[in-house]
């Protein structure tokens, strides 16, 4: 255990994926608060009255990741100088000791167990590089952190359910992208990791409710990621004993049939592919899945029409509803639920980059459970770059409602990040700092 190291400022990772095609690459940027299957970002704590939240930093604003947690005041309004929680270029892949990682992939997701403690589960990279989970020292401080395990993980999502403990979501390569869950009381001993679905690979997306964890996850055709479709749903409320479907109807594991029970609709037959987003609950319980689906991967027209599109639970039936259009696969935003409103924040609105992953971010408004949604404002505009990735913190406070980085698509670029609150103001968090504490900037909205 040491004194973490801190960096001086807020700077996000650029990427490229190098698969380029006539309108660019697949998806490219700064992709700091990348993927959408790194879950959560952040998390409100009301004891410390702090968001705490983490992200793929560049060392240098270079192509090197960084994986950073900091967290944000709400009594001050100050941010510190962010914390390397894990230098991506100091670790080694395994059986490749000299390679400096640039991928986003390695992104870290974070989680606060009920005794305070920030816990920053930084993600591997299949069986290439490593993943790691990190524990701090101190309840509700980021000062100092103790590294708990290495091993296989990509796409952490892991949840902590009060009184029984971790209950984690993620990721193994098994050839292809395959889900697994396991459970800890403590964040120390794990349980053996067990399948959760197996049908040609999967991307997924999830979230808690007191002791109920879900997940809606698509499938890839062959195991080919470009050719992801359908939509599934699971549950459980025993920490992964069990799993049900959206009635109660228990799912046997591993799922391995494409068309078992936990199918939610069959985009395959449709010829649609899907993007998972984010999932939420309505005020009864019910979730709500956002994702995007669209007629083809590469970047460009080649798969318009591409559809943001909220999919919930009625109580009897899954209700699906268009939110608006969008022009590209990777744009990704977050569902909130404030009582009977919905909200969603995402990158809707054209950027300076069109056919890149991004644009300019948008606040969306339904009064009536997704039937109908109106943009209510624009959150950025005339900006130099594309905003990509807006991630909603776990009981998101109302001044730190969302957090995102920007980038320019079609070439290296400086990243900022940003938050905005509830009602659509937004700040950029200090790329350089000469103190040890900053408060972030006023980009968007009313002074003051």
């Amino acid at each position: 255990m040491a004194v973490a190291p801190r960096d001086s400022g807020y700077r996000g990772i650029w990427f490229t994926l190098g698969q380029f095609g006539e309108y660019g690459d697949k998806y490219s940027g700064g992709l700091g608060t990348y993927t959408a299957k790194h879950v959560p970002l952040g998390v409100y704590s009301p004891e410390s009255e702090k968001t705490f939240f983490v992200y793929g930093g560049a060392k240098g604003s270079e192509r090197h990741l960084l994986a950073m947690v900091s967290c944000f005041d709400h009594r001050t309004g100050q941010v510190p100088k962010p914390v390397i929680v894990h230098d991506k270029g100091l670790s080694p892949n395994w059986g490749n000791t000299t390679a400096i990682v640039n991928d986003p992939h390695d992104n870290p997701s974070i989680c606060l167990d009920e005794f305070g403690h920030v816990w920053v589960f930084v993600s591997g990279r299949g069986k290439v590089r490593p993943g790691y989970k990190y524990r701090s020292v101190r309840p509700h401080d980021i000062s100092e952190f103790e590294r708990v395990t290495e091993e296989e993980i990509t796409y952490p999502q892991p949840w902590w359910i009060p009184g029984k403990g971790f209950l984690h979501l993620f990721t193994k390569y098994t050839g292809v992208r395959e889900l697994y869950w396991n459970k800890s009381p403590d964040g120390r001993e794990w349980t053996e990791d067990r399948k959760l679905a197996g049908m040609g690979g999967h991307y997924q997306s999830s979230r808690q409710l007191g002791e109920k964890v879900v997940t809606a996850f698509n499938m890839h055709i062959d195991g080919v990621p470009d050719t992801r479709t359908n939509l599934y749903f699971a549950q459980t409320d025993d920490m992964g004993d069990s799993w049900q479907t959206i009635t109660g109807e228990l799912i046997e594991t591993p799922m391995a049939d494409r068309h078992c029970s936990a199918l939610v609709r069959d985009y395959e037959a449709e010829g649609r592919m899907v993007y998972m987003k984010d999932i939420n609950f309505d005020r009864e319980g019910n979730p709500i899945i956002l994702v995007i689906t669209s007629s083809g991967f590469p970047a460009g027209p080649e798969g318009d029409p591409r559809f943001w599109t909220t999919v919930h639970w009625t109580g009897s039936e899954w209700a699906f509803h268009e939110v608006t259009r969008t022009t590209h696969n990777y744009d990704m935003g977050s569902i909130y639920v404030e009582g009977d409103a919905w909200r969603i924040i995402a990158p809707t609105e054209s950027g300076p980059q069109y056919h890149g992953c991004g644009g300019e971010m948008a606040m969306w408004l339904s009064q009536d459970e997704g039937k109908s949604w109106e943009k209510v404002r624009d959150l950025t505009s005339d900006s130099p770059r594309n905003h990509a990735y807006a991630r909603r913190p776990v009981d998101a406070h109302p001044d730190f409602y969302a957090l995102w980085a920007d980038g320019n698509p079609d070439e290296f670029s400086e990243s900022h990040l940003y938050f905005c609150n509830q009602a659509g103001d937004v700040w950029e968090l200090p790329y350089e700092m000469d103190g040890d504490f900053a408060v972030p900037i006023r980009v968007h909205g009313a002074s003051g």
